[in-house]
């Protein structure tokens, strides 16, 4: 049964609207194309039991749930350009990687380094997204959000979103805000940010001496095309832990015990790969049924077909175990189980 501004299905698969590619059902699925729709339907009582953007953050353990809220709010402009800085305006229901490209053909720098990570925009902040160096908090602008407790428009400034690692304001109140449209301050006058990873060897590789943003991205692109797989044909949700921050202290002793440990200086913390662990302890291209390590890199979980929720979750218990025991390092995950 289709109305003006929703969709609603008994039993609505959600098998495709997860990257996973984990079947997982919902009584109620309803696009929300525009602000107004959300507001009428708080107003008639409807809250959601989970607010779905592109999907690619989430292991669905089996629960049906009532009510789905999809992001399908789109658009995206410039609304101001002062000095080479711009602000640009998006609908929190628009691809992110569609974002970066459209911001490359308007020659505006500062999100290229985000090149092709799944999901939406009005996810991003939620995760603080972040990859080769950058971070969504280092563009971040203000973000206007529904408050689906009190059913008001609410507008948060880069402070109040409280960015850290991979996390947020919003991340620490699951599922009561609704991301309606982002802001982010780029430049037409973008510095470049190739010293992490591989971006530099590529850019090498390639004899270009002078990059620019769309070199930079491409280079990206390259970089995850190789060691990621493609959620259209091994269900995945990327990394599924997050890089473990320890105190300078305790790495050095770490240190000792394992002098090829790879890491990142992080100010009185350093950054562990949680992929280099996870592959030390020997999980790399390891499967079990339809689950496993992908071969290429150990950080990311696979669903090799027919998995279930439960199943992905047992793999990563296991991961989990394996590191405590070796390392003393509790890993975080990154993925939302739902």
């Amino acid at each position: 049964m289709q109305s003006n501004h929703r969709m609603k299905r008994k039993a609505f698969s959600l098998k495709n609207y997860n990257t996973f590619g984990l079947e997982a059902f919902a009584e109620n699925f309803i696009l929300i194309n525009h602000h107004e729709e959300l507001i009428s339907l708080l107003s008639d009582g409807q809250m959601p039991d989970l607010i779905l953007g592109g999907g690619s953050n989430i292991l669905f353990s089996g629960n049906t749930l009532k009510r789905v809220f999809k992001n399908n709010i789109l658009g995206k402009k410039i609304i101001e350009i002062n000095n080479e800085k711009a602000i640009i305006e998006v609908g929190g229901g628009e691809n992110w990687h569609d974002l970066v490209l459209w911001t490359l053909d308007q020659n505006l720098g500062g999100i290229e380094n985000l090149s092709l990570i799944p999901g939406t925009v009005g996810a991003a902040p939620i995760q603080n997204i972040g990859a080769y160096g950058v971070e969504l908090k280092d563009v971040f602008h203000s973000l206007d959000a529904v408050d689906l407790l009190e059913n008001k428009h609410c507008t948060f400034s880069r402070e109040d979103c409280e960015f850290s690692y991979r996390s947020s304001f919003f991340k620490k109140n699951k599922g009561r805000y609704f991301i309606t449209k982002v802001r982010l301050t780029l430049s037409e006058n973008h510095v470049l940010n190739t010293s992490y990873g591989a971006i530099a060897d590529i850019l090498d590789a390639k004899q270009i001496k002078a990059p620019g943003i769309r070199e930079v991205s491409e280079a990206v692109i390259a970089i995850r095309t190789a060691k990621l797989p493609d959620p259209q044909m091994i269900g995945n949700a990327g990394s599924f832990f997050k890089n473990p921050l320890i105190h300078k202290t305790e790495f050095s002793a770490l240190q000792l015990k394992f002098p090829e440990i790879i890491y990142y200086p992080a100010g009185d913390m350093v950054k562990i790969p949680a992929g280099w662990l996870i592959e030390k302890c020997g999980f790399k291209g390891r499967k079990k049924g339809a689950v496993g390590c992908y071969e290429k890199q150990a950080l990311v979980i696979v669903n090799f077909g027919g998995a279930s929720g439960q199943e992905v979750i047992a793999w990563a218990e296991k991961i989990e175990k394996a590191v405590r025991d070796t390392f003393g390092i509790q890993l975080e995950r990154e993925v939302n189980v739902i």
